[in-house]
């Protein structure tokens, strides 16, 4: 027997065995809205509770973005991450609703993010460190020292290590290449309401 009806036979037996799998197929789009969900939610309803402030760092050139027409970006973005959060976790409209927030999230990555480099967090070890990130390392030893020197280290650690905060792109892209998944996969088999309004409507 070749090697290539050897193959055949294993991919056939491979297919029977993964064949029931494919009525969970939609857990991995619900493993990702669940995902994004709360991210969008406090995304959004920290803008809009705090909306003055956050059209004031829209506009704002020194400060703030410097954002053209700020009063309707910021109202954009916080209606794309509070209707989205809700879409997502329906599962409605999910292809749909992940353009804008793909969108919102090249606009942050852009804008907010971006000029900090890659890393969110920083790790002068990690791959595409740079300066920011490698002087971090010192800064993040001193501020060690100081607090076990004249602080309970101990109690101030216990819920985790402290880092520095580096703002770079790293969750901007991550959240944009899930959401990009959702473009492709949608709601989810089962999952959605998607799927179960298309269901409905092709009987």
């Amino acid at each position: 027997m070749s090697l290539l009806n050897i193959a055949k036979i294993y991919h056939q037996k491979l297919i029977s065995i993964m064949q029931p799998l494919h009525h969970a197929d939609g857990l991995p789009a619900l493993a990702l809205r669940l995902y994004l969900v709360p991210i969008f939610w406090m995304a959004g309803t920290n803008k809009l509770f705090a909306f003055q402030d956050t059209v004031a760092w829209f506009g704002n050139s020194e400060w703030g973005l410097g954002l053209p027409l700020p009063w309707l970006m910021a109202a954009l973005a916080l209606s794309a991450e509070v209707a989205g959060s809700i879409l997502l976790a329906l599962g409605l409209f999910t292809r749909l609703i992940a353009i804008p927030l793909f969108i919102t999230m090249i606009v942050a990555a852009i804008t907010v993010h971006l000029p900090d480099g890659w890393q969110a967090i920083a790790d002068a070890g990690a791959p595409f460190a740079n300066d920011r990130v490698i002087e971090a390392a010192d800064k993040l030893t001193a501020a060690k020292s100081l607090l076990q020197t004249h602080g309970n280290y101990e109690w101030l650690t216990e819920s985790g290590n402290f880092v520095i905060l580096n703002n770079g792109v790293e969750f901007a892209v991550t959240y944009m290449i899930m959401l990009g998944a959702l473009m492709v996969l949608g709601g989810g088999r089962y999952v959605s309401l998607d799927f179960w309004i298309k269901r409905l409507v092709s009987k």
